[in-house]
C-alpha cells in the first residue's frame, strides 16, 4: 500500500483482544513489521570507533538509523510499503537521550534537512516521517550504550551500566515526548535479556536481576503516562554458563506459563520472541571457541520438532482463555540473503516462515537496511534493502534474493483480519517479594491494610482465585458487575459475616453485602485482608463454599482452567458467573491462616 493508503487501513492507538492486536476499531492489526536498526549503536567494541571497519558489517550508523546518508526518507519509506509492511520496530541506545552531538553532516547526506541535529532530533524526525507515512512504530530498547551487539557486551540486562530508575525514566521520557502521536503504538521494555559475567537474570526472584518484576513495574508507569501504549515485553533470551555439562539455556517465554504479567489496563500486554537459524533453545549461536557447545541450533531440527519447540517457548501464550494468554511477537527472525549459500540456513527459514503463517503470528524481521559495497554486494547480507554509496538500492523485491519467495508467502498470508470480538481476561497476582498493585485507583491512594502484603486486581477486574500458601490470586472480569461510585471497603474482621455462617469453625473475611472482593493483603502466607468495592446494582447474597484446603477446587470448564497460576498449591476458584464475597481461614490443625475455602456468590 502506498502511505495514504496505509494510513487510512488503520486507526490508532492499538490494544489486544485474547491473542490478537487490534486497532481502534477493533479491527485486526496484525505486525508486519521490519526493524529500522542503527540508532541503538553499530560500534563492535573494540578499536577506534570512527573507524567503519570496527562497526557491524563494517556499516557506522553515527547511532542513528542507517541509511539516512545515502538515501533520502521519502525513498526509504516507498521501499517499505513495497515490502509490505504496516509497521516498524524502532531500536534505540539510552545513551540517546542523553547524546548532545550533533551529527555529522556526512551521516545524513541525503537528507539535509537533518543536519545540525543530535541523534534524539534526528529520530524524532525520523518517528514523525514513518508514522505520516501510516506505519504503526514500536520503540525498542535495545542498549544501554551505543555498543553492538550481543554476550557480555555491557547491555545484557535493562539495568546494566544503569540503574533501573535511569532505564524506567528513559522509558518515561520517550512515552511523553511522543505521546501525541498514536501512531506511535508501543513500548518494546528491552531487547535479549542475558546472563552477564557473573549473574543470571531470571524471572519471579525478587532480586534486583528480576526480569518479570522488572517489566511489570516499568509497564505501569508508562501506561499510567499513556494508557494508549502497547507494552511489549520478551522473555529470558539465555541464562548459565555455555559449557557442556553445566546448566544453561533460552527460556524465553517459557516461565510465563506459571508466572504471567498484569498491567494496570487489561488489553495493552504483548510478549516477544526472537528466532534465529544459527541459534538453538541451548545453543548460543557459538560456532567455535567461547559459548560453543554440542547443543543443536534450530537449524538442525526437523520441522516437526522445531514446531513444538517454537509453540513450547513462545506461541503457547496464544492459547486463549488463560492467565497468560496474549499475543506474541516475533520481534526478531531473518537470514543472509543474496549471495548465501548456507543450505540449512535456507531450509530453517523456509520452515520458520511456514510457522509464522500456521500460526497466523505477528512478525518483524531482522534487518530492514544495510549499505551496499562498492562491489555492489551487501555488506549486512542479512538486510531486505541496501543502498550504495550514491544511494541505488538493492532490495529484497529485486531479482536475485533467494528469500523473497518466503517473505512474499509470509507478508502474503490469509489469516484473521476484520473485527475481533471482546474477550474476558484472567490475571494473576503475585506476593512473593513485593505488593502487586496493579489498580490505577489504589495506586493513587493510601495503604489500605499496613503493614501486610497486597493484592489488588486491575480496576477493570475483580479476585476471582486464592492460591493456599503461596499468597498468589487471579482477577477477571468474566461478566463483571458495574462498580458503585461509594467508598472501597477494607475487612479485616468478621463484621460483616451474615446471612449464615458458610464456614463454622473457621475465621472469616467477608465483604459487606452488594460489594465484591477486588484485593487481598496476607501476613506471611496468612490471610490478612479483603478490600470489596462496591456494585452499582445489588448482587445475589446467597452462595456457596468452595474448599481448597484438601485439594485444587476450581471450575471444570471456563476461565484459565487450563493453566496453573498457582503452581505447586492448591487453589480455590470461583466459576466464571461468580463473585468472590468472603474468604474462610483458620490456625487450628496446623492450617496457619492460609486461605481453606472462598464463598463464591452469583453474578445475578
Amino acid at each position: 500500500m502506498t502511505g495514504p493508503q496505509l494510513a487510512a487501513s488503520w486507526t490508532a492507538p492499538l490494544s489486544t483482544r485474547g491473542r490478537y492486536i487490534v486497532d481502534a476499531d477493533g479491527n485486526r492489526f496484525k505486525l508486519k513489521a521490519g526493524n529500522w536498526a542503527g540508532a541503538q549503536g553499530t560500534w563492535e567494541g573494540s578499536g577506534d570507533v570512527n573507524d567503519p571497519a570496527n562497526h557491524q558489517a563494517d556499516q557506522m550508523s553515527h547511532n542513528l538509523p542507517l541509511g539516512l546518508d545515502r538515501a533520502p526518507m521519502t525513498q526509504i519509506m516507498a521501499d517499505f510499503h513495497e515490502l509490505g509492511l504496516n509497521s516498524i520496530r524502532l531500536p534505540f541506545a539510552n545513551a540517546m537521550m542523553r547524546d548532545t552531538t550533533v551529527v555529522p553532516d556526512s551521516a545524513v547526506a541525503a537528507n539535509p534537512q537533518l543536519k545540525g541535529k543530535t541523534p534524539l532530533q534526528v529520530f524524532d524526525a525520523v518517528v514523525a516521517a514513518l508514522t505520516a507515512e501510516g506505519f504503526a512504530v514500536i520503540l525498542n530498547n535495545h542498549t544501554t550504550s551505543y555498543r553492538f551487539c550481543c554476550g557480555l557486551d555491557g547491555n545484557e540486562r535493562w539495568n546494566s551500566g544503569q540503574s533501573a530508575q535511569q532505564w524506567q525514566d528513559d522509558w518515561l521520557f520517550l512515552v511523553n515526548r511522543y505521546k501525541a502521536n498514536k501512531r506511535v503504538v508501543g513500548a518494546d521494555l528491552r531487547n535479549e535479556i542475558r546472563r552477564d559475567t557473573w549473574d543470571d537474570p531470571n524471572w519471579g526472584w525478587g532480586d534486583d536481576h528480576d526480569t518479570y518484576a522488572a517489566f511489570e513495574l516499568a509497564g505501569t508507569r508508562i501506561l499510567q503516562a499513556d494508557p494508549d501504549m502497547l507494552v511489549i515485553m520478551e522473555g529470558i533470551n539465555w541464562y548459565g554458563i555455555p559449557l557442556d555439562g553445566l546448566d544453561y539455556g533460552r527460556p524465553m517465554l517459557t516461565p510465563v506459563r506459571e508466572l504471567s504479567n498484569t498491567l494496570i489496563t487489561s488489553g495493552k500486554l504483548v510478549y516477544a520472541a526472537h528466532f534465529y537459524g544459527y541459534t538453538g533453545p541451548n545453543y548460543t549461536g557459538a560456532d567455535s571457541g567461547p559459548g560453543h557447545t554440542n547443543d543443536w541450533p534450530y537449524e538442525d531440527f526437523p520441522l516437526e520438532k522445531l514446531k513444538q519447540l517454537v509453540h513450547d517457548e513462545a506461541l503457547f501464550v496464544t492459547q486463549s482463555g488463560q492467565h497468560f494468554t496474549a499475543p506474541v511477537w516475533i520481534s526478531e527472525f531473518g537470514a543472509a540473503g543474496r549471495g548465501s549459500q548456507d543450505t540449512k540456513e535456507k531450509t530453517w527459514f523456509g520452515n520458520f516462515t511456514d510457522i509464522l503463517v500456521e500460526n497466523d503470528t505477528d512478525f518483524a524481521i531482522w534487518p530492514l537496511v544495510g549499505w551496499t559495497g562498492a562491489n555492489g554486494t551487501p555488506q549486512d547480507t542479512w538486510a531486505l534493502i541496501s543502498y550504495d554509496a550514491a544511494g541505488k538500492r538493492q532490495s529484497l523485491s529485486d531479482s536475485g534474493d533467494w528469500r523473497s519467495a518466503d517473505w512474499n508467502k509470509l507478508v502474503n498470508a490469509s489469516g484473521t483480519t476484520g473485527p475481533v470480538a471482546q474477550v474476558n481476561h484472567w490475571n494473576m497476582l503475585d506476593l512473593d517479594f513485593r505488593d502487586h498493585n496493579v489498580s490505577s485507583r489504589m495506586l493513587a491512594q493510601g495503604d489500605w491494610s499496613p503493614g501486610y502484603r497486597k493484592g489488588n486486581c486491575p480496576d477493570s477486574q475483580r479476585l476471582t482465585g486464592l492460591g493456599r500458601s503461596d499468597k498468589r490470586g487471579l482477577c477477571t472480569d468474566a461478566g463483571q458487575p458495574a462498580k458503585g461510585a461509594g467508598d472501597w471497603v477494607a475487612v479485616h474482621d468478621e463484621r460483616y459475616v451474615t446471612h449464615g455462617d458458610w464456614a463454622s469453625g473457621y475465621n472469616k473475611l467477608q465483604c459487606p453485602d452488594n460489594t465484591f472482593a477486588v484485593g487481598y493483603s496476607a501476613n506471611g502466607n496468612s490471610m490478612a485482608g479483603l478490600l470489596c468495592a462496591p456494585s452499582a446494582a445489588p448482587m445475589p447474597l446467597n452462595g456457596r463454599s468452595v474448599w481448597f484446603d484438601q485439594g485444587d477446587n476450581r471450575p471444570a470448564t471456563g476461565g484459565s482452567v487450563e493453566s496453573d497460576w498457582a503452581p505447586g498449591y492448591y487453589k480455590g476458584q470461583c466459576a466464571d458467573n461468580e463473585y468472590v464475597a468472603g474468604v474462610a481461614f483458620t490456625w487450628k490443625w496446623n492450617h496457619g491462616g492460609v486461605p481453606d475455602a472462598l464463598l463464591c456468590r452469583p453474578l445475578n
